[in-house]
């Protein structure tokens, strides 16, 4: 199968545009052929992979429960690969990324603060706060809940319900005042009428 460029004509076999990539042909038009990733129909939680300049994204979606991973150190081939691999919806800030990779599970994010980029995100993929401080907001990971004794030694005097802990990095989680504060921002972001 040849693909041609829309502008003058130039004929491309299709290996060259696997998951999406695109290139410039020699008139200069970007020739390329869209990808279904199937991302969006695939069952359960979204999951999503974030490139570097979206930590503070990552830390969000890891909030509100989802499994985000967030690399700081990953090249544009690698951070394409892998979320195609692992069906994640691919975050970037990165317009060139966009323009290189023609695939239905890449969000380009435009907004800089990581508040209104969850917006963005939830204006495309569905997102609900049933899930809130489930997950390690560090390094992504389930939290666990403790054991009694252990919890009881743990929790704040102040702070009623459970207390749980990472089981990568040990950090430990409970609902004081300032998750009151973060479901205040979600909502603002997300609206009132998000589960």
């Amino acid at each position: 199968m040849t693909i041609t460029c829309p502008r003058c004509g130039r004929g491309y076999g299709a290996e060259r545009f696997a998951g999406g990539r695109t290139l410039h042909c020699a008139c200069g038009a970007r020739v390329g052929v869209p990808f279904q990733s199937g991302v969006a129909e695939r069952p359960g939680r979204p999951r999503f992979l974030a490139d570097s300049m979206l930590g503070g994204l990552a830390r969000w979606l890891r909030i509100l429960g989802y499994d985000a991973e967030w690399e700081p150190q990953i090249d544009d081939r690698e951070l394409v690969r892998r979320g195609l691999e692992e069906r994640r919806w691919i975050l970037t800030r990165d317009r060139r990324l966009a323009e290189a990779w023609w695939t239905d599970s890449l969000l380009l994010i435009r907004a800089d603060h990581p508040v209104e980029q969850l917006g963005e995100v939830a204006a495309r993929v569905p997102i609900s706060t049933s899930r809130l401080f489930t997950r390690c907001s560090r390094c992504n990971r389930r939290l666990e809940r403790l054991p009694p004794a252990e919890e009881a030694r743990l929790r704040p005097p102040d702070v009623a319900g459970p207390v749980r802990r990472c089981p990568r990095c040990g950090r430990i989680y409970w609902q004081g005042s300032h998750t009151a504060r973060m479901r205040r921002t979600l909502v603002a972001a997300l609206g009132a009428g998000e589960q």
